[in-house]
């Protein structure tokens, strides 16, 4: 397996994390693009933390690189029950016991990196330091990778984060050259990190509900990987869920004050109802006229007003997706689930939409009235 990916001229994605995410999400797009004939750059998935569960899904990944995942659910009116196999892994490395292998390979072949770490994964363990022979965080990780390519002579990476985290590229980027200043005192490896790494935001959306063992995932049919365009990139693959676009902020509040909104606001009166004992998953509340109806009112608010501010955007359309993803028949999408912080995603998530209608003096009698509620429970 170590020599084969060493020599594997298409080994040119580095993938932080066996996550069934990633799994459903980038590397089933990659596969798509070669079977097209698009692309020709394969995946090498580095199992990177000291989690066991992903320790042993990389061991997996290592005997089986190829795999299934099934799609299920609801797509422009159709229900959809499939399963495709997933062929775009050039192979699977163990960062812990073979660092060796995973150095040479990013000097040598690597254009391109993705992750999706866990919510700590930016953090930089204490003491940690990319100066280590085998440093314990991503962070120090990825920059001891850097640091060997740049000493090599070779060409920067396209660094493509699909961490849930505002301009993620621009942070992931930060992160790094604050590490790279504190460790190395290096004008030239900075300049290298500076102008020849490109630093990509990207936002990611889909539902990845099930695992399938030992390899494997259950995803729902809606899919959206949002790519900034920047200067000099050069896409890993092509595919229709992958978009090129000029600024994801639309995209991500968009996002969140639509679908995450319409979660916590089902939550809400989910609660406010006392209808805890007789419905338990999201795709239950959506066709309850106690909740779908008051929803829909709201996200009426919603999408006028997102349409007024970023006219790029199309709302409206990606309101009736969002529904028709609620009401997916496989999905077990726990409300119980959605309910956990519930507070602080209800302040996130709509305290925001009411400066924006100040800004462009709308009315939003709903949003304000919700609004008081959970001022009025604090």
């Amino acid at each position: 397996m170590t020599r084969d990916v060493l020599e594997n001229a298409h080994a040119g994605i580095l993938q932080f994390g066996t996550s069934r995410f990633l799994l459903a999400h980038v590397d089933a797009f990659v596969s798509a693009s070669l079977a097209a004939g698009q692309s020709h750059k394969r995946v090498v998935v580095v199992q990177s933390s000291p989690r066991p569960a992903g320790r042993e899904k990389a061991r997996a990944l290592m005997h089986q690189s190829v795999y299934p995942l099934r799609i299920r659910g609801r797509r422009d009116g159709q229900d959809i029950d499939e399963t495709h196999q997933i062929d775009a892994l050039a192979g699977c490395l163990i960062a812990d016991e073979q660092w060796e292998t995973l150095e040479a390979l990013f000097v040598e072949r690597i254009t391109h990196v993705v992750s999706n770490t866990a919510d700590r994964g930016y953090e930089v363990a204490e003491n940690d330091s990319p100066c280590e022979a085998l440093p314990r965080s991503f962070p120090c990780r990825l920059l001891k990778l850097l640091r060997a390519r740049f000493k090599a002579g070779r060409a920067g990476v396209t660094l493509m984060p699909c961490e849930l985290v505002s301009d993620n590229g621009q942070v992931l980027r930060r992160l790094m050259l604050d590490l790279a200043g504190e460790h190395y005192a290096d004008d030239a490896f900075t300049s290298w990190l500076k102008t020849r790494c490109l630093w990509v935001d990207t936002l990611v959306d889909r539902i990845v509900s099930e695992a399938i063992e030992p390899v494997g995932a259950v995803a729902e049919p809606y899919a959206l990987w949002a790519v900034r365009r920047t200067p000099g990139l050069e896409m890993p693959c092509c595919h229709p869920d992958v978009n090129l676009v000029d600024d994801i902020e639309p995209f991500e509040k968009q996002k969140l004050h639509i679908l995450n909104l319409s979660h916590t606001f089902l939550v809400h009166q989910w609660q406010s109802l006392s209808l805890t004992d007789e419905i338990a998953f999201v795709r239950e509340a959506i066709v309850e006229p106690r909740l779908r109806a008051p929803l829909e009112a709201l996200l009426d608010e919603v999408v006028v007003l997102l349409a007024r501010a970023f006219p790029m955007l199309e709302p409206a359309a990606y309101r009736t997706t969002t529904l028709e993803r609620f009401e997916n028949p496989f999905l077990d999408h726990r409300l119980a689930d959605i309910a956990e912080n519930h507070e602080a995603k209800c302040q996130r998530r709509v305290i925001p939409l009411l400066a924006l209608a100040e800004h462009h003096d709308m009315n939003i009698p709903l949003l304000r009235a919700w609004a008081a509620e959970i001022d009025g429970r604090r």
